[in-house]
């Protein structure tokens, strides 16, 4: 069994808030995998198998503790299937790395992450995998609180979808063939516009013929 949590706060108010990328791409997990949703306790869980048959059984977990708690509803379920760091990845929004852009990571400081933070805390240790989704620092002037709470913009939204269905391909991948190869296959991820080329330097003006002077 392995556990993939999608980070994000509960309700209809926050479903589509940068803070909870986490959760659209645990939510496509299950979308491919057939899976359905079911309560229990500090979260909703979904039991999908990943990979093909027989597949690997994985635990999708949506925490309904609200983001600056979601070691509430991760600890209980590590502890009951008895599973160790490795076997944990969570799923976050990463405020320092730009939007478009997509890595794993292992272990490490929470990066103010409130939800990665909360997580490390209960579980005692820093030792589990991150999928960072970047959505990029606020614009001058902005408070970092209120920029990861509001809505996608709608020219964002093509480039949000595609950052979804790589995640999900690296959270499979994660789950089936282990972080080293997810890293290799998604880490170079990125999806932010490309500059144009430079032009072409300037043709120097043909010499003239001296013979035909």
């Amino acid at each position: 069994m392995k556990l993939i949590v999608g980070l994000g706060n509960p309700g209809e108010k926050y479903a589509q808030t940068r803070h909870n990328v986490g959760w659209l791409v645990v939510d496509e997990l299950a979308r491919r995998a057939g899976g359905q949703w079911r309560k229990d306790a500090e979260a909703e869980v979904c039991e999908v198998r990943l990979g093909g048959l027989p597949g690997e059984k994985v635990l999708l977990v949506k925490p309904q503790t609200f983001m600056n708690t979601s070691g509430k509803a991760v600890w209980p379920l590590m502890s009951f299937y008895k599973l160790e760091g490795g076997s944990l990845l969570v799923v976050q929004d990463d405020l320092d790395s730009p939007f478009g852009l997509l890595r794993f990571r292992m272990g490490g400081r929470h990066g103010g992450q409130n939800g990665v933070r909360d997580i490390i805390a209960r579980l005692g240790h820093d030792r589990f995998p991150r999928l960072k989704i970047g959505i990029s620092r606020p614009p001058a002037g902005r408070d970092p609180a209120d920029w990861v709470l509001s809505k996608w913009r709608e020219e964002e939204r093509e480039t949000l979808a595609e950052l979804v269905r790589l995640g999900t391909g690296a959270a499979e991948m994660w789950a089936v063939k282990g972080l080293a190869e997810a890293q290799q296959a998604y880490n170079g991820t990125d999806l932010r516009p490309k500059p144009p080329p430079p032009p072409p330097p300037p043709v120097p003006p043909a010499e003239a013929d001296p013979e035909r002077s």
